[in-house]
This record gives structure tokens, C-alpha cells and sequence, in this order.
């Protein structure tokens, strides 16, 4: 699948921007300076990339706890997520929502969510909403390995079917939900076998392989815009740290860190650009420390925001 400049360098820059965002907040978090808890993306940043480069702006997508990345790459603003996950009311939720509830409707962005499986529901509503106003937009459910084990994803991939809605279940695969290995925790090697019981095309692609991802949603989202119901595919890919920071991570070994990090999505793409006369290395070298210049103004930003009054504790509050 031929891909032009701007698509590759895009997705290169977005790679970037979600690793260099979540090592920002792995600093400032063992600094005690964020409220709450952070489950870092870092490791991962080539499934949110490539499915989200497969979406227009119309396209919404729903996220989960890890959500960050999937933010970033549907065009969330870096001062506006940081000044959330810092607590600020300058944040996309004012600053009452934290890291695992940062929404931006006006690009799709439905919510991450720290319900674990909460995305599939809200998923179909949203597709069920886009075939009934027949606009064409898709959804995409990005959901993990433990939360495809949960009734509220089974009823949603069920009900999608059945209703031929466009949207795509984007499986992120990273081997663990929460400490349980996935061998533990379910029969089958690939989740995306599942979707046979379903009636809908499961596809497995390496999720360390932004390409591979993007190619996959794309066709996915075809077939999902022209009426033919929704997809599964299951990314397989590893996140680097803990279920969120301070786990100790006793339940994995050192080698199977050192293994997946050796297959780290950014510096294997960025060998294919450079191989290709896509960037040269030193383009790719200035992308990154101009994404770095960016996140620094958004901690500045976050920084520098109030934190929310006490008379607004009970602003938005609709239930």
C-alpha cells in the first residue's frame, strides 16, 4: 500500500510524540508532582498510530485506561492532556478527570475509560448512532487483552454483528492483563480467532509494525463505510512498563522485556523511512527534539494552570 510523504513522516511524528509524552509523565509521576495513577503506552505507540491514521477526522474512536496514545494519535492537544493529567482546569475535563477520562468530542475522541471493557458499549452506541444518521463515519473499540474477556466486549462484538455496524475492535495484545498472563486467562492464542463466533473477519497483524496496522484498520474501515459490519484485529505488542507506574512487574522476567524492546516500533520505523530517502537521519533527529520542545511547553503549560476551585465541585455533575 502506497503511502505519500506526509502520511509517513505524520505517523513517525505521532510515534514520537506518544513516547516522548509518556516519558515525560513516567518522570513527573516517580516525582510525586501527578495526581492519581498513569498506565503508560510506552512500547506500544505503533498500534494507536496506525489505526488512527486510518481515520478521518468525522471517525471517533473509544479508548481505555492505557489511552494516551490513541489521544495523541486522533489530534488531541498535548498543553490540554497534560494540564488534565496534572489536575489543572485548564484540562480537557477541567481537571477532574485525570489521566483515564480525557475526552475531546470534537474529535472523536468518545473517552478513555477506566472501566476495563467500558469501550465496547459506548462503541456500539456510537456506530449504531453514525448507520442510523447514515453518515459513513466508523468507530473504532480499542480494548485489551483482559477486557476481551469481559461480557461487556463480548455483547458488543455480538451486537455489532447482528446490526452490521461500522465499527472496528482493535485489539491491543500486550500479553497481560494487569499480572495475568494471557495463558491463564484464556484458551486460544489469538484473540482474533473470537471472531468467527461473530460472523466477522479476525485478522492478527505485528502490532510493532505501524504499517502492518495501518493496513489492516484500512481495510477494515472499507469494509465497515460501505455497510459490510465490523472487524476484529488483534495487534500483538508488549507494553514496556508496569500496569501502571509503581508496579514492580514480579510477574515477567527480564528476557521477555529484552525481547520485546528489542522490536521497539519507533526505531524500526524510522530505519524503513531513512532506508527508504523518506527523512534523512538528521530530519528525523530535528522531528524529535521539536516534539520534545512541545511537551516541555505543555508541562509548563499544565504547570503554570490553576488547580480547579471548590466551588466548581459539582459543575458538569449530570448524575
Amino acid at each position: 500500500m502506497a503511502l505519500s510523504k506526509k502520511t509517513l513522516v505524520h505517523m513517525y511524528e505521532t510515534m514520537n510524540k506518544i513516547r516522548l509524552f509518556e516519558q515525560k509523565l513516567q518522570e513527573f509521576f516517580a516525582a510525586g508532582e501527578i495526581p492519581g495513577f498513569v498506565h503508560l503506552y510506552i512500547g506500544e505507540e505503533a498500534v494507536a498510530t496506525g489505526a488512527c491514521s486510518a481515520l478521518t477526522d468525522a471517525d471517533m474512536i473509544t479508548s481505555t485506561h492505557r489511552g494516551h496514545g490513541h489521544l495523541l494519535a486522533k489530534g488531541g492537544d498535548l498543553k490540554l492532556m497534560m494540564a488534565e493529567i496534572f489536575g489543572r482546569s485548564t484540562g480537557y475535563c477541567k481537571g477532574k478527570g485525570g489521566s483515564m477520562h480525557i475526552a475531546d468530542l470534537n474529535l472523536g475522541i468518545l473517552g478513555a475509560n477506566g472501566i476495563v471493557g467500558g469501550g465496547g458499549p459506548l462503541a456500539v452506541g456510537s456506530a449504531l448512532a453514525s448507520k442510523y444518521k447514515q453518515t459513513k463515519d466508523v468507530t473504532v473499540c480499542f480494548f485489551g487483552d483482559g477486557a476481551s474477556n469481559q461480557g461487556t466486549t463480548q455483547e458488543a462484538l455480538n451486537a455489532a454483528s447482528a446490526w452490521k455496524l461500522p465499527l472496528v475492535f482493535v485489539n491491543e495484545n500486550n500479553g497481560y492483563g494487569i499480572s495475568c498472563p494471557q495463558c491463564k486467562s484464556m484458551a486460544v492464542v489469538d484473540i482474533a480467532d473470537r471472531a468467527a463466533a461473530y460472523d466477522m473477519p479476525g485478522v492478527v497483524v505485528d502490532g510493532n509494525d505501524v504499517l502492518a496496522v495501518y493496513e489492516a484498520v484500512t481495510e477494515a474501515v472499507k469494509r465497515a463505510r460501505k455497510g459490510e459490519g465490523p472487524s476484529l484485529i488483534e495487534c500483538k505488542t508488549y507494553r514496556w512498563r508496569g500496569h501502571f507506574e509503581g508496579d514492580a512487574c514480579t510477574y515477567r522476567c527480564t528476557e521477555e522485556l529484552e525481547e520485546w524492546m528489542a522490536k521497539d516500533p519507533i526505531p524500526r520505523f524510522e530505519a524503513k523511512l531513512v532506508e527508504g530517502k523518506t527523512l534523512t537521519q538528521n530530519e528525523a533527529d530535528k522531528i524529535k527534539e521539536s516534539i520534545a520542545k512541545d511537551i516541555d511547553e505543555a508541562v509548563a503549560f499544565a504547570k503554570e494552570s490553576p488547580m480547579p476551585k471548590t466551588s466548581a465541585l459539582m459543575d458538569d455533575v449530570y448524575a
